[in-house]
């Protein structure tokens, strides 16, 4: 997106110039979250692929945006986002 805007070809007696436009893709999920299991006091790994290397990602549990922390760990390494939970608990279902 930040590509977009007026070029200018200048020949030195003449000039164009023309506009670029740049029609922005959507992020899609190449892979999709799956449902996982984890043991009270373990640890659990939520893990998607998207089709935009390293779009910014927020996750949600139920309407709430978590926010990192020593319980929720966030990391996106290329097309892959994961949500590290540490300690899970009842609640975390």
């Amino acid at each position: 997106a930040q590509d977009a805007g007026e070029y200018t070809c200048d020949s030195g007696d003449q000039q164009t110039t023309a506009s670029l436009h740049v029609k922005v893709l959507p992020v899609l999920f190449n892979k999709e979250l799956k449902n996982v299991e984890a043991e009270e006091g373990g640890t659990a790994v939520l893990r998607c692929e998207i089709s935009k290397p390293d779009a910014p990602v927020e996750w949600r549990k139920g309407g709430v945006v978590i926010q990192p922390s020593d319980k929720y760990e966030v990391k996106l390494k290329g097309s892959v986002a994961e949500l590290i939970i540490h300690g899970v608990e009842p609640d975390d279902c």
